[in-house]
């Protein structure tokens, strides 16, 4: 039996925001990298607003460093039609970590989860990767970057059906990497590694293909920015004026 699931029916999306950003911090005084200005706005408010767009209204930030400046942010601040809170881990937990601990204090059991990064956004359609959910042998999704020249990634190996093998190490040439945006059914949560701290790419996603998982791989070309370096960060304002349909 199969259900129709959609991002607006009862999914709740966790955006990371609990990172160091140590290459970036001294451009990023007193503030976590996720809320660098761009375009006028934190660049995590870019992600909440393109994640609205694509008709989901209830979010958790899970914070770590200067996890305080992102909550009192949006507290302060009105949005319109959306529920925003905030979890904040009390050491470093891994990305996954991160992820754990905040759907474990919101005690919300959704649908699915989406997961993201606080400081990379892509501008794609995500509706694709929650009609794979709609297949009940299917737990989660990942979604893949296709690049001219991944070397500077890893890449993601998937076979003919676009179920996801592993994480290859960096190589040279075209690939799909890793663009940091999952969907997971709320039951397989109960089968990620217990342990911290928790890594998607190297904890997570292994233990879940040993357990026989079916992990899809979405694969897309879309505009993608990750602010986690000086020279990417500079370009964010760019990116965001460029991609934005406002």
């Amino acid at each position: 039996m199969k259900n129709s699931i959609k991002p607006c029916q009862n999914t709740i999306a966790v955006i990371l925001a609990g990172g160091f950003g140590t290459r970036v911090k001294h451009l990023l005084p007193n503030i976590p990298k996720p809320m660098a200005t761009v375009a006028d706005k934190p660049f995590i408010e870019w992600i909440v607003n393109y994640l609205q767009q694509q008709n989901i209204d209830k979010f958790i930030l899970s914070t770590g460093y200067l996890g305080d400046v992102i909550e009192k942010y949006f507290k302060q601040e009105s949005f319109n039609k959306i529920k925003i809170n905030c979890y904040q881990e009390n050491e470093p937990l891994g990305t996954a970590g991160g992820f754990v601990n905040a759907v474990n204090l919101s005690n919300q059991i959704p649908n699915s989860w989406l997961v993201t990064n606080g400081d990379s956004l892509i501008f794609t359609d995500l509706n694709p990767m929650f009609e794979y959910l709609n297949n009940d042998e299917i737990e989660g999704v990942i979604l893949g970057l296709s690049l001219p020249d991944a070397s500077r990634y890893g890449s993601l190996k998937y076979d003919d059906d676009y179920n996801l093998i592993s994480f290859a190490e960096k190589q040279q040439g075209k690939g799909v990497i890793n663009a940091g945006v999952y969907i997971f059914k709320h039951s397989v949560i109960n089968k990620f590694p217990d342990k911290k701290p928790l890594s998607f790419e190297y904890d997570v996603f292994p233990e879940l293909l040993q357990k026989g998982c079916k992990i899809k791989v979405h694969i897309t070309e879309a505009p993608f920015l990750d602010i986690g370096t000086p020279e990417t960060l500079i370009q964010a304002e760019n990116f965001i004026k460029n991609n934005w349909t406002f």
